[in-house]
């Protein structure tokens, strides 16, 4: 299978995101083609051979990562499988890539994998980055229902099918969206413990939108792709765990703010998943209601 990878960056970690790259290049078998994307940002000076381009304006996550798809021609046509990284991570494992490339030829109607995010000094996984609700063992392989965004890697063919990312999300639950809408057309999301996006430990909520745009694309998730009859339950579970969190008045506040936001708002195309679908999120462990 043939390989590419998409990157964005806001510019801000020159050092980080030439580490990456050079972690990429020392993957074992065919050579990976490396797109690096600016999001409104200058890209920084990069070794030969990589691809760049530069957004007069940050798109946000999604959006910059739509742009580096097609960078690979319509959908990624170009390769087989692109993997999504994070600027600031690393691939300290020569051997990721061939266990991507063996877990796509091997099981054809698997279209995403999803990496074990470790901090590099401590080792440790955060529970928020093991994909499932029994998150306990981040060892533990498993076939799952969403994936992490800037650790993964997607087969094109799924691109293909179902559309990009969300750009009108910006950040935050594209990734599940994505994923349901692959789910939905019969794909599988495998997390595989053993392939290893090295990552600094971080909070999400250290992003200044953090808790306006999770509500808000809660909503619109739930609005974008669930049976009607599902789309009071599943939000109102997110309300109550949200509440029991007891997130500080300001964070409620915005959190409260993004909820109506998202009901207020267009929220993209709608295409619910059909009931079956539900069944299967349901035997991974994982019902649409949570």
């Amino acid at each position: 299978m043939k390989l590419g990878a998409v990157i964005i960056t806001m510019g801000n970690r020159p050092d980080e995101l030439r580490a990456l790259l050079d972690s990429v290049a020392a993957q074992d078998g065919d050579r990976i083609e490396v797109v690096v994307v600016g999001n409104g940002a200058p890209v920084p000076d990069l070794p030969p051979g990589v691809r760049t381009v530069e957004l007069p304006e940050n798109l946000g996550i999604p959006g910059g990562r739509n742009i580096g798809i097609e960078a690979f021609g319509p959908s990624g046509a170009e390769v087989d499988a692109l993997l999504f990284l994070d600027d600031d991570g690393l691939l300290p494992d020569r051997g990721t890539a061939e266990l991507c490339r063996r877990a796509f030829e091997a099981d054809p109607g698997l279209g995403i994998l999803t990496f074990r995010i470790t901090d590099p000094d401590t080792g440790t996984t955060q529970r928020r980055h093991v994909p499932r609700l029994r998150a306990a063992d981040p060892l533990r392989s498993s076939r799952v229902t969403t994936f992490l965004g800037g650790a993964n890697a997607v087969r094109t063919k799924v691109l293909a099918e179902v559309g990009p990312l969300p750009e009108e999300f910006f950040y935050a639950h594209e990734e599940t969206d994505l994923a349901w809408r692959a789910l939905d057309a019969g794909w599988m999301i495998d997390y595989r413990a053993d392939l290893v996006l090295h990552h600094p430990t971080t909070a999400p909520s250290r992003h200044a939108v953090y808790h306006r745009m999770v509500a808000r694309n809660r909503v619109w998730l739930a609005r974008r792709n669930l049976p009607a009859p599902l789309i009071p339950l599943y939000l109102g579970v997110w309300l109550l765990l949200t509440l029991v969190r007891r997130p500080s008045p300001p964070a409620l506040k915005a959190w409260f703010g993004g909820f109506r936001e998202g009901w207020s708002t267009p929220c993209g195309p709608r295409r619910p998943m059909k009931w079956r679908t539900v069944w299967r999120l349901t035997r991974l462990g994982r019902p649409p209601v949570i």
